[in-house]
């Protein structure tokens, strides 16, 4: 068991695109998102990311082979962000979205579900680290398949006044995949943020500023001052 964990982290460890490797160990693939699952509370946040990565990998392959194992391993991820869970969902709201953005089967089922945590009247989580993730998770639905988020953009506008510039900054990313209008005075003043954040886009993680999402959806004004 140790043998095949460390396999899996070297392989989460290196800089090469996951889609292109053949080094996964011959593994089910539910033994494998066990693993898998487990690289979300890693400390380096470069094998995190890319565990979210191969989950939605894995995920959306079981999907197409067996359905309803995919959708056991999107309640798990579902029910590691209730509050009756008795943990916290480290990373499972950005593998919900990782997966849905990759399997059209499951964004049709489970899409409501990840935008509902951001609705004042859905689940909301209140937890202000886990929304980070469920906005992320959220822009790469939007990235995939923008008409997943159709509706959500108002609900992602407030984050944007957020203090916790990866809020910011997150909500601006998935804003920019749908060119949602956004408050005139509002994107001037983020476009002089120059607040720096760390973004995992294309399977790259890489700071950007603040200033430079908001360009990305800075022709998109309500015509409100």
């Amino acid at each position: 068991m140790f043998a095949v964990r460390s396999s899996v982290e070297r392989l989460l460890e290196l800089r090469e695109p996951l889609a292109g490797s053949g080094q996964w160990p011959r593994l089910p693939d539910a033994q494998l998102v066990n693993y898998l699952l487990s690289f979300l509370f890693h400390r380096s946040s470069w094998v995190k990311w890319r565990a979210v990565t191969a989950l939605g990998l894995v995920v959306s392959r079981m999907a197409e082979n067996s359905l309803e194992s995919a959708r056991n391993i999107m309640r798990r991820l579902m029910w590691s962000l209730n509050d009756e869970s008795g943990g916290i969902g480290w990373g499972s709201a950005e593998t919900m979205g990782e997966i849905m953005a990759r399997s059209d089967t499951l964004a049709q089922e489970f899409h409501c579900i990840l935008l509902s945590y951001v609705q004042e009247h859905g689940n909301p989580l209140e937890n202000p680290l886990l929304e980070r993730g469920v906005l992320w998770g959220i822009g790469r639905l939007a990235q995939a398949r923008p008409e997943g988020v159709e509706g959500c953009e108002c609900h992602l506008l407030p984050y944007l006044r957020s203090r916790d510039p990866i809020h910011r900054g997150h909500a601006l990313w998935a804003l920019g995949f749908v060119h949602a209008p956004i408050p005139r005075d509002m994107l001037e003043a983020l476009l002089k943020d120059e607040t720096e954040i760390e973004l995992y886009e294309d399977e790259r993680l890489h700071l950007v500023q603040i200033r430079s999402l908001a360009g990305r959806c800075g022709s998109e004004w309500d015509g409100r001052r």
